[in-house]
C-alpha cells in the first residue's frame, strides 16, 4: 500500500480535504439548523435532498463527462459546492437549505466520480484492491476529523462555513495539479432490478433497507444529538464514534466474510446493530450514547460492502460490473427515504425516533437473512468471491473498482 500512496498521495491529499469539508457541513448543518429552530421534520427533508441529488447527479455526470471532460466537471462542480457551503450561513431557511442540499449532493456525485475515475487510471490489476482500500480509508479518516473540526468555532456564526468552503476550494489544487486531464471512464451497462433481485433477494433488500441505515446515520445523528440536548462537542464525538466503529471493524468484518456463509454474518451483524439500536434508546449518560454509536458504526457500516460482495457471489464475472449500477440505484432510493422518516419519527416520538428507525431497519434484514437461509443453499466458500471495502456513497466507478479487484484477488488464490 506505500507504494500506492507514493504514487498517489497528491490526489489522496485532495480527496481528504474534500472529505473533511463534506464530512463537516452533514454535522455543522444538522446543529445549526436546531439552533435556528428548524423542526424536525424539515431538517429531514433538507438531509434527504442530498441523497436525492447524489442519485441525480450519478445518473447525469456521466453524460456531462462525456460531453466536457474530467477537468471541467470537476471544476465546475467544485465551484458550486464551494458557494453553496458560504450560502448555508448567509441564507437561513428550509427551503432554500433544502436546494442547496440537493445541489451540494448533486455535485458531490460528480466529484466522486471523477477521482475515482483517476484513482482506477492510476491503478493496476495487480494493486487496484489496494488503492481501493487506501482511498475508502483516506474517506473515512477525512469525515472523521470533519467531525473534530467542529469544536473549532461557533456553528452558529460563519467560520465553520467559511472553512468548508475553503477546504474543498483548496482540495482541487492537489488533485487537478497530479491527476491526468482525460482518465479513462467506462460504465458497464447496468443489469435490470428484476435480474438483480432474481440473482440475489438478500443483497437488494439488504442494500435499499442500509440505504436508509446509511442516510439516517450520516445525515440525522447530530439532529438527534442537538435534541438530546448534548453540547457541540459531544455532538461531535457521538458522530466521530459512528465512523471510527465502522472504520475499525471493515477489516475484520471482511476477513470472516471471506471464511463463512456471509448471510449468517450479515444475520448476525444486524442482530448485534439491532441490539445496540435499541440499547441507545435506555441510556442516559452521554457515555453510553457515545459507546452505542461506535457499537452501531461498527455492525453497521461494514455491512454494505458485505451485501455487495453476497450479491457478487450469485453473479457471474461478466455481470459483477454491470449490476454496481442497479445496486447503488436500490442504495440511492433506500437512502432518500431515511432521513424524512427519521425526522418524521423525531418530531412525534422525540429524540428516541432516531434509535427506533435504526433498530427496525437492522431488524428487517437480520429477518430476511434467517428466511433467505431456509429457503436456499449457502454458496460454497470457495466459490465466493473476495471482500472489497466501498463505502456507500461510492459511485458505480468505485463499486466497479472493487468487482475488478475481487476477481484479480480469486485469480490470486488459484493454484
Amino acid at each position: 500500500m506505500l507504494s500506492v500512496l507514493f504514487r498517489t498521495w497528491a490526489l489522496m491529499l485532495g480527496i481528504l480535504l474534500l472529505m473533511v469539508g463534506n464530512g463537516l457541513q452533514g454535522t455543522l448543518l444538522g446543529i445549526r439548523g436546531t439552533l435556528e429552530q428548524i423542526d424536525a421534520t424539515w431538517m429531514g427533508l433538507i438531509m434527504a435532498a442530498y441523497f436525492v441529488g447524489f442519485l441525480g447527479g450519478s445518473r447525469l455526470t456521466p453524460i456531462l463527462l462525456r460531453r466536457v471532460g474530467h477537468v471541467r466537471v470537476f471544476a465546475a462542480f467544485g465551484s458550486l459546492v464551494s458557494a453553496a457551503f458560504i450560502l448555508y450561513a448567509a441564507i437561513v431557511d428550509p427551503v432554500f437549505w433544502l436546494a442547496m442540499r440537493l445541489v451540494v449532493g448533486f455535485c458531490f456525485s460528480g466529484l466522486y466520480v471523477v477521482a475515482e475515475s483517476w484513482i482506477n487510471d492510476l491503478s493496476s490489476n495487480e494493486n487496484r484492491g489496494q488503492a481501493l482500500s487506501l482511498y475508502i480509508l483516506v474517506q473515512m479518516v477525512g469525515v472523521v476529523t470533519g467531525q473534530l473540526l467542529l469544536n473549532i468555532a461557533d456553528p452558529s456564526g460563519y467560520a465553520l462555513f467559511v472553512l468548508i468552503s475553503v477546504l474543498v476550494s483548496v482540495s482541487f489544487a492537489p488533485i487537478l495539479l497530479s491527476a491526468s486531464p482525460t482518465p479513462v471512464f467506462s460504465s458497464a451497462r447496468p443489469m435490470s432490478l428484476r435480474e438483480l433481485l432474481d440473482a440475489s433477494p438478500l443483497g437488494c433488500v439488504g442494500v435499499f433497507l442500509m440505504g436508509g441505515v446509511y442516510s439516517a446515520l450520516l445525515g440525522m445523528s447530530a439532529i438527534f444529538g442537538a435534541q438530546r440536548g448534548l453540547s457541540v462537542k459531544e455532538i461531535s464525538w457521538f458522530v466521530t464514534a459512528i465512523y471510527v466503529g465502522g472504520m475499525l471493524m471493515q477489516y475484520p468484518v471482511g476477513w470472516l466474510s471471506d471464511r463463512m456463509d456471509r448471510r449468517i454474518l450479515i444475520g448476525a451483524l444486524t442482530a448485534l446493530a439491532t441490539t445496540f439500536a435499541i440499547a441507545g434508546m435506555f441510556g442516559e449518560s452521554t457515555g453510553w450514547l457515545i459507546a452505542m454509536a461506535f457499537c452501531i458504526g461498527a455492525t453497521s457500516n461494514p455491512l454494505y460492502p458485505l451485501l455487495i460482495a453476497h450479491t457478487n457471489d450469485h453473479l457471474s464475472t461478466e455481470q459483477m460490473a454491470s449490476a454496481s449500477g442497479g445496486m447503488l440505484f436500490i442504495n440511492g432510493v433506500g437512502a432518500m427515504g431515511g432521513p424524512v422518516i427519521v425526522g418524521f419519527l423525531i418530531g412525534r416520538l422525540g429524540p428516541d425516533g432516531f434509535f427506533l428507525f435504526l433498530a427496525i431497519l437492522t431488524g428487517l434484514i437480520c429477518l430476511y437473512s434467517l428466511y433467505r437461509m431456509r429457503r436456499s443453499e449457502a454458496v460454497a466458500v470457495a466459490d465466493t468471491h473476495h471482500y472489497i471495502p466501498v463505502t456507500a456513497s461510492a459511485t458505480a466507478v468505485a463499486v466497479e473498482m472493487a468487482a475488478e479487484a475481487a476477481l484479480s484477488g480469486d485469480e490470486q488464490q488459484q493454484p
